[in-house]
């Protein structure tokens, strides 16, 4: 039985401010789906697992597409017909369209606004922008600010290159007892945006952090990539390592303080889907389970119908559904430590079921065994409510019959997972029970 062990509350909080602090410093950063700003990232992702980066060359083929070119920028800004700098790309990256192309012009108020991205209905916040598949450039500026631009001329200036080169993604892999796989995906693609990138990049990190070193029945594969386009590119040069997957978790949107929402796979009958639902409906919150659908983020990819994995996405609220989604106002001040530590929290409890939902085999069936002479009814350590210990063994002992996983056990029960899996283990050791996969095999 696995030896994979939960944080305390101490230790989540600590967790907490560890990672917030890690967010501080890639907040800075001016990612894309390519370029320096990704590989910067990755590299301090790194001081917690040792990431594998991959290199995919521009150009190279994934399924219908084509990897485009590699983006890199340097500096950016809007200066009045004084000089003074009116918009500054080094005072906040979303100030630019993603993936600009250069310019260097000098131009009136009335062509400069054919080039301004922003938020009318929002109008003190910055939007982020993309035009990664067609050649243009813009600034984006809260919709006040450029109201009140006067009529005059405006230099504009972007430093910025869009040439061959490669897609970056990190990747880290821990070998369990099985070659089975559960796979933990973020995507490193977004600039300075906190809880959309950033909260699923720290958490998934940690994560592999905490994972390494433990005695696991499974294998983790965790992944690092540019949101569509990187799963693309991994899902087509990865086909032969698919059938191994047997879960999967899509992380983002994990850092603020709303509830927690599951969206199942495509299958939406899978054990993740069970696992994730029975994790959420155990949490003091009211949590929301979503149906499957073909919008969102990188699970569309992974459960594409010549894929079609057993992959889920964990959030809090989804994209589009909070009003700070995609603007400025995803900063350090809307994730917070605390928020992070539940969600780290509520991921280490679904690897606990994940690495603890076996199938037992009753070996003494017919009606209950004695008991009190293997020692059962005596005290557990550690145990808080031995009256829940004890009615768990006649629980799994009634359902092992080779039908029921723990976690069915635990859903019939209403009983603590932990506790289901604890009783597991004394029966085990009692010659009680067997795991159903030693005894077919």
């Amino acid at each position: 039985m696995s030896k994979y062990y939960l944080n305390d509350e101490a230790g989540l909080s600590k967790a907490g401010n560890k990672l917030y602090q890690l967010i501080n410093d890639l907040y800075p950063i001016c990612r894309s789906i390519t370029g320096k700003g990704v590989r910067q990232t990755l590299d301090i992702l790194s001081e917690l697992i040792p990431l594998n980066k991959i290199e995919v060359p521009s150009g190279t083929k994934a399924f219908d597409w084509e990897l485009p070119d590699e983006w890199n920028i340097r500096d950016a800004w809007i200066k009045n017909s004084k000089g003074e700098k009116i918009l500054d790309f080094n005072v906040l990256n979303l100030h630019v369209l993603n993936y600009s192309t250069p310019v260097n012009e000098t131009i009136q108020l009335e062509e400069l606004k054919k080039h301004l991205f922003t938020l009318p209905e929002q109008p003190n916040l910055v939007p982020y922008r993309t035009s990664y598949h067609s050649r243009q450039w813009g600034f984006c500026m809260s919709h006040n600010q450029m109201m009140k631009l006067p009529e005059e001329e405006y230099s504009v200036y972007i430093d910025s290159t869009i040439k061959p080169g490669s897609l970056t993604y990190g990747e880290y892999f821990i070998e369990g007892e099985l070659k089975d796989e559960v796979l933990i995906t973020c995507h490193v693609c977004h600039p300075s945006l906190c809880n959309d990138n950033l909260s699923g990049n720290v958490i998934a990190a940690y994560l592999a952090q905490h994972l390494s070193g433990q005695q696991l029945k499974y294998s983790y594969r965790f992944l690092f990539i540019p949101g569509t386009i990187g799963s693309i590119t991994w899902l087509s040069q990865n086909e032969d390592k698919l059938d191994k997957i047997k879960h999967g978790l899509v992380l983002n949107l994990l850092g603020d303080s709303s509830n927690f929402y599951y969206k199942r796979s495509r299958r939406e009958n899978t054990e993740i889907d069970h696992i994730m639902e029975f994790i959420l409906d155990q949490d003091k919150r009211e949590n929301t389970i979503l149906d499957y659908s073909p919008w969102g983020y990188d699970e569309r990819q992974f459960c594409s119908p010549g894929i079609n994995l057993p992959v889920g996405r964990l959030s809090r609220k989804p994209h589009s559904e909070f009003p700070e989604y995609h603007t400025s106002a995803d900063n350090l001040d809307f994730v917070q430590p605390e928020y992070l530590a539940e969600s780290i929290g509520l991921l280490q409890k679904a690897i606990f079921v994940i690495e603890n939902n076996d199938i037992y085999i009753n070996q003494n069936p017919k009606c209950e065994p004695q008991l009190g002479k293997r020692g059962l009814y005596k005290s557990v350590g550690g145990q808080r409510d031995q009256k829940d210990f004890q009615i768990a063994i006649l629980w799994i002992l009634n359902y092992s019959d080779g039908k029921y996983s723990l976690l069915d056990i635990a859903k019939k029960s209403g009983l603590n997972f932990q506790v289901i899996v604890t009783a597991a283990d004394e029966l085990l050791k009692a010659g009680l029970l067997k795991n159903k996969i030693a005894q077919d095999g």
